[in-house]
């Protein structure tokens, strides 16, 4: 191993230690995001006209918020989804490899040791070099010999410039980021169960509301035939009775295909064929609405929601990848040991005459590479740049989003209010059309209209209820904390 001059090896050792430490000092540990300052939304939670659940700023929704709802069909659904559906399976599976990840890199930072065996056959041509073999006292020609070796050797890298800590720090935060995507696929996952058990039992209900309409339907066209076989009718008004029924038929079949994706797609939320999922006759009465909806407040969503805490640990990991690039321009000390026996015969392989050893500090730099080292630190400096502009959008993106769900929980509210009293007038008026048309004094026409707007009445208070629905439970969604089943675990805490 060549050695330097005496007097150049401690000025260099003092020089490469100064660049470690410079190296170190220029690498700033992360810090974590400043809290949100905002005490609020863009909407302030107002009271509402019932049937709507009041709003409290503070707690967030319960882990398992579904079962505010109160119905153990719901309940199970979720519970199925979360343990049989395939794309968390994935995620769970994925979530482990970033695991091994931290722990193969934690393995990287700790002291190295190797051993090694070696048993050869080896033949020195003397001949080749224009000796004889002879004269060496070898008869025969070239002399062949065993040599038996056995060695062993530690290293360890000092790490003076941070590369493999930095590194350690990157794995990590990049598993916490995966942790942080799994707890968001679960709570997506439940939330799309949740959705989706609300929309199947809102088609159900329309598909009831025409059935019903229908039979409005026919009873209107047994007027219409009855008074035209007593002469006091026209062709014309049967014809138009028999029209709104058919046109009225035609929306039925559209509802059963809607209905019939609804249950495939919970299916496969499910995890299960579409043959195997069992009925799925939900009805919105089914379920409750909570009388109280607890829902963070911004400093609290910005530290509990997953999908930011996500962002936060990929810019926490873009940011030690700029100190990972940045080490890679400093020096790097190694210190390490070997140790070996080698001897003619097997039986003297571990006599003391065979033993040699090497201790070592080992100084390396990059010296030359075109460029590409600050390339890389430039490159890494941009893409921590982006993540803490990705970090910020998301965190904009939440507080837009909770604050669009609490203007539509009021509006909701109040627009299912305001449905319920059009539907009580559009049944009040069909009535009264109705009773006119049997004493004469309205012709079918009159009562056809009347039908027609008491349809759209009903239908629409169908949908104003499953809005509701759907949005609160995009409101919990929203502002739900960080979850996980209680298998899943801290990557950072099962590697320490």
């Amino acid at each position: 191993m060549a050695r330097l001059p005496p007097g150049l090896a401690p000025r260099a050792a003092i020089s490469a230690l100064a660049c470690c430490f410079v190296a170190c000092a220029a690498q700033a540990p992360f810090q974590r995001p400043a809290p949100v300052e905002s005490a609020g939304y863009a909407v302030a939670p107002a009271p509402v006209p019932a049937p709507a659940p009041a709003v409290s700023l503070g707690a967030g929704p319960p882990p398992r918020w579904w079962t505010a709802y109160q119905s153990g069909a719901l309940d199970a659904l979720v519970e199925q989804a979360l343990r049989d559906n395939r794309g968390l399976r994935a995620s769970n599976a994925t979530l482990r490899r970033s695991e091994q990840r931290v722990l193969a890199m934690l393995g990287r930072t700790r002291p190295r040791a190797d051993v090694s065996a070696r048993a050869e056959r080896e033949e020195v041509n003397l001949s080749a070099f224009g000796f004889d073999p002879a004269a060496f006292g070898f008869s025969g020609g070239n002399p062949q010999f065993n040599l038996y070796t056995l060695g062993g050797g530690v290293a360890y890298d000092l790490d003076f410039s941070g590369r493999h800590r930095r590194g350690l720090e990157q794995v990590e935060a990049e598993a916490e980021a995966q942790l942080r995507q799994t707890e968001a696929a679960h709570l997506t996952i439940a939330g799309r169960v949740v959705l989706q058990v609300f929309a199947i039992a809102a088609l159900r209900d329309r598909s009831a509301t025409m059935r019903a309409l229908l039979d409005e339907d026919r009873r209107n066209l047994a007027l219409t035939e009855s008074r035209h076989r007593a002469g006091a009718g026209t062709l014309v008004e049967v014809l138009s009775a028999r029209g709104q029924l058919a046109s009225d038929e035609a929306v039925l079949p559209e509802l059963e295909q809607q209905l019939a994706q609804a249950r495939d797609l919970l299916a496969v939320l499910l995890g299960v064929s579409p043959a195997a999922i069992g009925a799925t006759d939900y009805s919105l009465a089914q379920f409750s609405l909570p009388a109280e909806v607890p829902v963070l407040l911004p400093a609290a969503l910005a530290r509990q929601r997953p999908d930011i805490l996500q962002a936060e640990a990929e810019l926490h990991a873009a940011s030690a990848a700029l100190g990972v690039a940045t080490a890679g321009l400093y020096p790097e000390v190694t210190l390490g040991a070997d140790f070996s026996q080698a001897a003619p015969q097997a039986g003297e392989l571990f006599s003391s005459r065979f033993r040699s050893f090497d201790i070592f500090a080992k100084l390396s730099a990059p010296l030359f590479r075109g460029g590409a080292l600050r390339a890389a630190q430039r490159g890494a400096a941009a893409e921590a740049q982006a993540a803490a502009a990705r970090y910020e959008q998301t965190v904009l993106e939440a507080f837009a989003q909770v604050s669009d769900l609490l203007a539509a929980l009021g509006n909701d509210a109040r627009g299912l209010q305001a449905q319920q009293r059009a539907t009580e007038v559009a049944a009040e008026s069909l009535r009264l059309s109705r009773r006119s048309f049997e004493v004469g004094y309205s012709d079918v026409l009159q009562v056809l209209d009347a039908s027609r707007g008491y349809q759209r009445a009903r239908l629409a208070l169908v949908d104003a209820q499953a809005r509701q629905f759907a949005d609160l439970a995009r409101l919990q969604l929203a502002t739900a904390g960080s979850w996980m089943p209680a298998a899943a675990a801290d990557p950072a805490t099962q590697v320490r």
